[in-house]
């Protein structure tokens, strides 16, 4: 990672508890890790290695059952951690936001699609319903949903599951972020759809200089979208660094077995 450019993210001892039968157990433990203005950084491990839950705490959407017990998570220098909900709140959407693993759960069933980004809109902005509608027709053009005046009117069924994931994307960018972070954002999608949402976000990423942080399972994914590796395992980073040094001469065993589970590679 190049020093010279500041963090936007930085991590520091983090450590993220759920209460199960009156006890606590650690999800993710003591991680840190900092992630460069415009950088791209993957998370990956198996399921249940604490890697979502990393993310939900880092858009402070973790839920009731779990806990920051100690750390930091500061972005562009202000510790989230410290933030009341609603400025926490404010800075969710218009400076770093949450792209869903599965898209059909993260849209309304009951709402149109166009009313959904626009909502989005109107989260972050105080402006008319044209404005918005406006902005909502554009961020459709952006992630290249076919037709915009004509999917806005759709509801989330009616569209494959690429599409919805488009709209997720579009609601998630529509606040114009600085860090944008992907959970998982291909697994419910068939493989040729996968490399295009995967070709859209690396589009995304350099058209608008943003940070991502993307968070998969799949080793064969990383090195498209991202320059730096963490590999978690039991909720604790096992190993780091740059993609190309990781995957050419991993360090831990665990990641040999990753790598040697990932085909594509």
């Amino acid at each position: 990672m190049n020093n010279s450019i500041p963090p936007i993210l930085r991590v520091t001892d983090l450590t993220v508890a759920f209460s199960q039968a009156g006890t606590m157990r650690d999800a993710v433990s003591a991680v840190s890790f900092s992630l460069a203005m415009g950088g791209g950084m993957a998370i990956v491990g198996e399921s249940g290695s604490g890697k979502t839950t990393l993310a939900l705490a880092i858009m402070g959407l973790l839920p009731p059952e779990a806990s920051v017990l100690r750390g930091a998570i500061e972005y562009n220098g202000v510790d989230l951690l410290k933030l009341n909900p609603q400025e926490w709140r404010r800075r969710r959407g218009s400076g770093l936001a949450l792209i869903f693993q599965e898209p059909g759960k993260a849209l309304d069933p009951l709402m149109r699609v166009g009313d959904q980004i626009a909502e989005a809109v109107r989260a972050h902005s105080r402006v008319s319903y044209r404005e918005a509608r406006r902005r909502t027709f554009a961020a459709m053009a952006d992630v290249a949903l076919p037709d915009p005046s004509y999917t806005a009117r759709l509801y989330p069924h009616q569209l494959s599951g690429g599409l919805q994931q488009r709209v997720v994307i579009a609601m998630a960018l529509v606040g114009k972020p600085s860090l944008l972070v992907a959970d998982e954002p291909t697994t419910a999608l068939d493989v040729t759809v996968q490399r295009q949402i995967i070709e859209l976000l690396i589009k995304l990423r350099h058209e608008r200089e943003l940070a991502l942080l993307f968070v998969t399972h799949d080793l064969s994914l990383v090195g498209f979208v991202a320059e730096q590796v963490l590999v978690m395992r039991a909720g604790a980073i096992i190993e780091s660094g740059p993609i190309d040094q990781v995957l050419k001469n991993p360090q831990a065993s665990y990641t040999r077995a990753l790598i040697a589970a990932s085909p594509y590679l």
